[in-house]
């Protein structure tokens, strides 16, 4: 067999082993990025030129999240912003538009304390997209009739609520169990700080003694512990007033 062929049938192999290779590769990219991303790859796909000009995009939001300094909420922020939230839903009964725009101030407010950057509406959900695919349609759905609160009826005003509530809670609870495993991990468990030093109680941002609440509860515990037993011992012995005691 002459050289050139051999040196040909070599590189023709050599190129489609490539070729192989590239399209195994594009298509494990693919199924990733579906996967990570869900519906709005989908998304993105449309409104893209093509699936590898989406691919791109969203590769490019992946590279963009990694070089953010993303974090969880602590417990004391998450219990913050739990009551602000439900200050909000109160205010709906009466103000249904003003509580709407409230809830889209506070969903931007977390994402600046969880250290997503707030310059714009557009950027936010690129950021949201890389870990929180799940609920972004109900944000631009929120969005939508935030925008036009005005004009909008009570039921989507209501339906804006209940979804910017479903962003709300992915991104308040999001990271929040990996980050008590990390500090039970290295030795600082919340749960059971050293109690060493007797003359101060442990309070909340908001001055709430939660030390207090436990001895209250124990003490409740104790009384109910003491009343079930008279209970029990009187159910034991029944008493007989109504012949006299006899």
């Amino acid at each position: 067999m002459p050289t050139w062929l051999i040196v040909l049938i070599v590189v023709v192999a050599v190129a489609v082993l490539g070729a192989v290779i590239w399209l195994v590769t594009q298509e494990m990219q693919r199924k990733r990025l579906q996967q990570r991303f869900g519906p709005e790859y989908d998304r993105t796909v449309a409104e893209k030129d093509s699936p590898r000009a989406a691919q791109r995009e969203l590769a490019e939001r992946e590279r963009r999240h990694k070089e953010l300094d993303i974090r969880p909420l602590s417990a004391s922020a998450r219990e913050r912003y739990a009551r602000e939230w439900a200050q909000v839903q109160e205010k709906f009964v009466d103000q249904p538009a003003e509580a709407v725009a409230e809830a889209d101030q506070t969903l931007v407010s977390l994402m600046a304390e969880r250290g997503y950057p707030t310059e714009g509406y557009e950027q936010q959900v690129a950021d949201l997209s890389v870990r929180h695919a799940k609920t972004l349609e109900h944000y631009r759905a929120a969005h939508a009739t935030q925008q036009k609160r005005d004009g909008a009826s009570t039921e989507d005003l209501r339906d804006a609520m209940v979804r910017y509530r479903t962003v709300f809670e992915d991104l308040l609870t999001d990271g929040a169990d990996d980050d008590e495993h990390h500090d039970r991990r290295n030795g600082h468990d919340h749960s059971s700080l050293d109690h060493g030093n007797q003359d101060h109680t442990k309070q909340d941002h908001n001055g709430h003694d939660h030390d207090r609440d436990r001895a209250e509860q124990r003490a409740t515990d104790g009384r109910d512990t003491d009343r079930h037993e008279t209970e029990r011992q009187a159910s034991a012995n029944p008493r007989t007033e109504w012949n006299g005691g006899r």
